[in-house]
């Protein structure tokens, strides 16, 4: 019995060291409690673009051709919800990109992988899940509501996903990510549609890749040049307070 509580004790002690933060050997240890740990201020949706759940597991857990690649969740079409990376680690979803001010969205966001090829609506199962995660994660982890995004809105260039037939009104209207009031007016004389998705986070550097990714999101088509409803848009969007959102914003900033 004795080497039983021993061996308890031991074990006990070990698993109290491995959840230990890293310190450094050349410094003494004077802990403060005036810390917090890095938070995601941005969720990154994302398609699979693969044919199943399985398949996505196996993807996002292994090595594959462009190398690791992980995200924090996927989100199945039957409304199942995995977790693969714990909240507060860095997954590798995002990749080169920017939104707004950041340049390294891998550690300031929250990666969700969606069970999609590109070609197939999303399932209702589906997007109910969806939006019971999105309700825990921005609560739970304090990320702003608004701040709810596609991949393609961060890598204009390079990628589509979550893709033209992803449900935004729907997340709009449950009060995650951003969408324009049905009866928005026109933008007025001049309005700047290159400043005002600057404004939104877009990186304009790419004129025509970003016009694209912002029709795929709220026109639902791959255009490339702005046109009188998409600055009526892009002002209802950037207009002070969220005054020409579809819901006004409610999240934590």
């Amino acid at each position: 019995m004795k080497k039983l509580a021993a061996a308890v004790l031991c074990a006990a002690l070990l698993s109290a060291c491995v959840h230990q933060p890293a310190r450094n050997p050349m410094a003494t240890w004077v802990p403060s409690p005036n810390f917090d740990e890095r938070r995601p201020v941005v969720i990154v949706l994302h398609y699979t673009e693969q044919d199943s759940a399985e398949q996505s597991l196996r993807t996002l857990r292994t090595g594959n051709s462009g190398g690791p690649v992980s995200s924090h969740y996927l989100v199945g079409d039957d409304g199942a919800i995995y977790q693969l990376v714990a909240d507060s680690h860095r997954a590798w979803h995002a990749g080169g990109g920017r939104w707004g001010t950041i340049t390294d969205l891998n550690s300031a966001s929250i990666g969700i992988e969606i069970d999609n090829n590109g070609r197939e609506p999303f399932t209702e199962p589906q997007v109910q899940a969806l939006l019971r995660l999105l309700d825990d994660l921005t609560a739970r982890l304090r990320i702003p509501r608004t701040q709810v995004i596609g991949h393609s809105d961060l890598a204009p260039s390079r990628k589509i996903d979550p893709g033209a037939l992803f449900p935004w009104r729907r997340l709009a209207e449950a009060g995650f990510g951003i969408w324009p009031a049905d009866d928005a007016p026109p933008a007025p004389e001049g309005f700047d549609g290159m400043r005002a998705l600057r404004e939104v986070g877009y990186d304009t550097r790419d004129p025509e890749a970003v016009v694209r990714a912002f029709r795929l999101r709220f026109r639902g088509d791959a255009g490339t040049a702005l046109d009188d409803e998409d600055l009526r848009i892009l002002h209802a969007l950037t207009l002070p307070g969220g005054a020409g959102l579809l819901v006004p914003a409610t999240g934590l900033d």
